[in-house]
């Protein structure tokens, strides 16, 4: 009985049953290096920006593993896309105040969740500090 009730639940979340596995949304996310070169990548709706960039090896730190203790994660947007996600928090804010190569549409790529309207977005990572 209690597998019974264990398997509906599963069933009830989309989770995975039998051996089956229930395909997960994605969109496609462009991500340009220093150079200017582009890498386009699947990310899975409802994940973050910075999941997509790490699932694929993109050479970006996260130094916080996405938990905002940091500017490590920190992207360019273009614009348009800029202005449809909103503002950050005040909390992202604090921490971009502290990113390198900072612009007026930086964000930190662990605090954008992928929506299906994100497919063909570009995120362009800052160029890295000479020392």
């Amino acid at each position: 009985m209690l597998r019974r009730a264990v398997g509906r639940h599963r069933r009830a979340a989309g989770l995975l049953v039998g051996r089956r596995r229930f395909s997960e949304e994605t969109v496609r996310l462009t991500f340009v290096d220093q150079s200017g070169a582009e890498t386009v990548v699947p990310a899975v709706v409802g994940k973050t920006v910075l999941d997509a960039a790490l699932a694929q090896d993109i050479d970006i730190e996260a130094a916080c593993g996405g938990e905002m203790a940091c500017s490590t994660c920190h992207v360019i947007l273009e614009q348009g896309h800029f202005d449809s996600l909103g503002k950050p928090s005040e909390e992202e804010q604090d921490m971009l105040d502290l990113a390198w190569g900072l612009t007026d549409t930086s964000r930190l790529c662990c605090q954008i969740k992928v929506e299906p309207s994100f497919d063909g977005t570009k995120y362009t990572l800052p160029e890295e500090p000479s020392l």
